[in-house]
């Protein structure tokens, strides 16, 4: 044996020391380590999922002005246009639970972003208030598997001390696109017509579809996973995706509904789709209609709002996490972000109080800082409480109820703004509505934990 050989040979680790070395080391639980980063791209790939659903949804909030001015519909029938969005997704939701629980986020979601896209398509070509509402009934129930999707896909390949700042994280990018492209959104409208926008939506929306399909696998699949990262995701309480399904039944949905605590996030996130809606549909005809603004003013006033609300979902997420990994326990470190989220959104009636752009900016703001606080941390509680093997159950069935919220609000507003001409006790009602939430949050959820079902 040469001498270099010999030097290779002494430089080589003892086989029963690598052996006995443990996969999870103190220096592998750094989070920051370089070898555990695709749970982040994971998340880049969410993000871009929800940014693309939440515009296909939103941009009609954008465009009614045009769409009732050109097709003759008055704010009643709006509303009914608005909300069929919301009968549809709230109709789907559960079984969209059960078609993520049999075949998995990946085919799910692909399946549900191409639908979605092409009935986003459609909507541009709509001539009539027929059209329009099919079209919408189709968007809705192609976007119903994103909430519980999303939440299955956070709770396989996030730790819990980095869940809420992982949902934060997406539930930004909710927001991302209106806060950013509204005053292109809305030049695009003046210039090219208001079909325009749904034509481009649908078109990147294909796209992201063929992303997510190519990209997405859970954490036990993924051949770019490495140990550390498995180990750090599992020693957080990360799903990888090998947790057993617990098949569908009316049974257990009936024993998931005896526990407050599902009753207590049904009160609180129908609060929080209330405002949400609000927003995503009649906020902008409310600052042209009731506040007087042009149509290019309302895009860059109403930009505003959608841009600290992705700092509410950052700052809910990330304060929640701190407090996770302070020692404090999970239902303060929960509940206490989404109580003062749904506070802050009361703030929407101080719109009633002025006239002027500012200070109703101001008001809106802060209310939508406060539902952007809120929904984030409602994510990551959904997560902790879930039965195991059912995130994605216990996911629709909860925004099954709260999407009632989603879908009654719009309807609600146009039916009152057109029997009083007047936003002001829309206003009221969404304030109040978010008071009942902060109150649910209070006194009904109670101790936050796991639930544990019979046979679980």
């Amino acid at each position: 044996m040469s001498s270099n050989e010999l030097k290779e040979l002494e430089a080589q680790p003892d086989i029963a020391e690598v052996n006995t070395q443990p996969r999870f080391t103190e220096a592998n639980k750094n989070p920051r380590n370089g070898r555990r980063k695709v749970r982040w791209f994971i998340l880049f790939l969410i993000c871009l999922v929800t940014a693309i659903n939440y515009i296909d949804r939103a941009i009609i909030s954008l465009a009614a002005p045009a769409i009732q001015g050109e097709l003759r519909i008055d704010p009643a029938m709006m509303g009914i246009i608005f909300s069929a969005f919301g009968w549809s997704y709230t109709f789907t939701m559960l079984f969209s639970g059960y078609f993520l629980d049999k075949f998995g986020p990946r085919k799910v979601y692909t399946v549900s972003v191409i639908i979605w896209s092409a009935c986003t398509f459609l909507i541009g070509t709509a001539k009539n208030v027929t059209s329009l509402i099919i079209y919408r009934l189709g968007l809705g129930a192609g976007e119903s598997p994103s909430i519980p999707t999303n939440a299955w896909c956070v709770a396989e390949w996030f730790p819990k001390k980095e869940r809420a700042t992982a949902v934060g994280v997406y539930t930004g990018t909710q927001y991302i696109g209106l806060a950013f492209l509204t005053p292109v959104l809305t030049w695009i409208i003046v210039t090219f017509g208001w079909q325009t926008l749904f034509y481009g939506a649908g078109i990147i929306g294909f796209m992201i579809a063929i992303a997510w399909h190519k990209f997405y696998r859970n954490p036990k699949d993924h051949k770019s996973v490495t140990e550390e990262e498995l180990d750090y995701i599992a020693a957080g309480g990360g799903m990888l995706g090998s947790e057993e399904k617990q098949p569908f039944s009316w049974a257990r949905i009936g024993q998931l509904l005896k526990h407050r605590q599902i009753w207590g996030m049904f009160l609180g996130q129908f609060s929080i789709m209330t405002t949400l809606f609000f927003f995503m549909t009649w906020f902008p005809t409310y600052l042209i209609e009731e506040k007087g603004l042009s149509m290019l003013n309302t895009g860059i006033y109403a930009a505003i709002p959608y841009m600290v609300a992705i700092l509410g979902t950052l700052i809910g997420g990330r304060c929640s996490d701190w407090m996770v990994s302070r020692g404090y326990s999970t239902g303060l470190a929960r509940k206490l972000p989404i109580i003062a989220g749904l506070l802050l959104s009361c703030a929407v009636i101080g719109g009633n109080f002025t006239n002027s752009p500012n200070l109703v900016i101001t008001f809106m703001t802060i209310a939508f800082l406060g539902q952007g606080v809120a929904s984030t941390v409602t994510g990551a509680l959904l997560s902790d409480i879930a039965p195991k093997g059912m995130v994605g159950i216990t996911g629709s069935s909860l925004y099954f109820v709260a999407n009632i919220g989603g879908t009654l609000s719009p309807l609600i507003i146009g039916f009152i703004v057109s029997a009083t001409g007047s936003f002001t006790p829309a206003l009221a009602f969404v304030s109040v509505v978010a008071l009942i939430g902060t109150l649910s949050y209070i006194f009904v959820i109670g101790k936050v934990k796991r639930i544990e079902l019979p046979g679980n």
